[in-house]
């Protein structure tokens, strides 16, 4: 039996040695623990949260249960639980501090049984702190940062979401900084307004507009976990007559 130990605890990422993780997770963030296979039709996969059965799948996928479909009565998660049909890895949306505990993954194949502990801790954040970090209001030719509040590791993958566009990107191997169009998906929406913190992944958006409102999601990606967290930016009106931005917007385009 191969034993490995990573550990989820709250509020940011950074490494704890050679034989496990720390990533932090803030209450609302979705987080995934992978299994770091890919199912060949062989494999039971099960997952456990202190010590109970809150997940399951055959590698034909003929079986597959989550939460009180394994357990009736067992209702923690509330339809919050998703299985990667590819790889058998355990996604739990919208993080609660009752999602805190040790979570075990357990690969049959054959007579070979391999397993894999991931301690979790999620922690409640203050509405008021939470809500001035992940919801942004700004005036129309504002500027305005989402800072996701962690400590980048150099083994981590942080990319940037807007539209399900991949709009900025960090990742160290191989070395890679992107932002809008010099993504593989990214387009010409923000047209070089995009700045991004190579120490932190944090995301600026300078003279932002009105059609730049929306959800914003960064997700945090390494070979053991991922994280996943959204901020919503509200952008209103700069309050100019219609006759100044009518001027704005020929200045805009003819010079």
């Amino acid at each position: 039996m191969k034993l490995a130990v990573l550990f989820v605890l709250a509020h940011g990422v950074s490494s704890v040695g050679a034989d496990g993780l720390s990533a932090f997770v803030m209450d609302g963030d979705s987080v995934t623990l992978r299994t770091d296979v890919k199912t060949n039709h062989r494999e039971y996969i099960k997952w456990y949260f202190n010590d109970t059965r809150i997940a399951q799948m055959t590698g034909d996928l003929s079986y597959i249960c989550t939460d009180v479909q394994c357990n009736k009565g067992t209702e923690r998660f509330r339809g919050r639980l998703k299985l990667d049909h590819q790889t058998g890895s355990l996604t739990v949306t919208d993080t609660r501090n009752i999602d805190s505990g040790v979570y075990k993954l357990r690969i049959t194949i054959s007579s070979n049984i391999n397993e894999k502990i991931f301690i979790v801790a999620v922690y409640d954040v203050p509405a008021a702190e939470r809500d001035e970090m992940k919801r942004k209001s700004v005036k129309e030719g504002e500027s305005v940062t989402l800072d996701p509040g962690v400590m980048k590791n150099t083994n981590d993958l942080m990319t940037w979401h807007f539209n399900d566009l991949c709009i900025a990107e960090i990742s160290e191997e191989p070395r890679k900084i992107c932002t809008d169009v010099q993504c593989k998906d990214g387009d010409e929406r923000f047209r070089n307004r995009l700045r991004l913190d190579q120490q932190t992944g944090s995301l600026t958006i300078m003279n932002i507009t009105i059609t730049d409102s929306g959800v914003y999601e960064l997700k945090i990606i390494n070979s053991s976990f991922s994280i996943i967290r959204s901020f919503s930016v509200t952008v209103t009106g700069s309050g100019l007559s219609l006759a100044a931005e009518y001027v704005l917007l020929l200045l805009e385009f003819c010079c």
